[in-house]
């Protein structure tokens, strides 16, 4: 009977110490996906980072073009996000294109509004903006 109890401490004492193994393993896993992630996330801003927008014209002639740009990812932040902006006519060809840079660190979550003044071509209808490049930072996710 002793001899049974020896065996079921045993037996206890083996399973609590591969249940800490499980526990350091799962930390190393969680560890690794989330520095996957965050590598995914500043290797590939176009992907996390979105632009809205709208435009009119000023007294002056000026487009005046209006947005924000809405951070997605989850530990990276962004700055110095240059923007592409593309002028279409009413027919829906490209009139011209203006690189527009903006000058902000946006964390995760966060949205930062911009505008800008350009003298569109003659015949622009509309200005369309996406993202064209952006440094990523995980330094301030940790």
């Amino acid at each position: 009977m002793q001899q049974i109890g020896r065996f079921l401490i045993i037996i206890a004492l083996l399973s609590s110490c591969e249940s800490k193994k499980e526990e350091k393993n799962f930390e190393k896993s969680y560890e690794t996906v989330k520095e996957t992630l965050a590598e995914k996330e500043k290797n590939n801003p176009k992907r996390f980072l979105m632009v809205t927008n709208r435009d009119r014209k000023n007294l002056i002639g000026q487009t005046v073009v209006m947005g924000s740009i809405s951070n997605k990812a989850t530990v990276c932040w962004y700055k110095d996000v240059e923007l592409r902006l593309s002028f279409f006519s009413k027919t829906g060809a490209k009139l011209d294109e203006g690189l527009e840079t903006i000058y902000e660190n946006i964390g995760p979550g966060q949205t930062v509004k911009f505008k800008t003044k350009y003298f569109a071509p003659k015949g622009t209808d509309s200005v369309a903006i996406s993202i064209n490049k952006a440094i990523g930072d995980i330094s301030g996710a940790e």
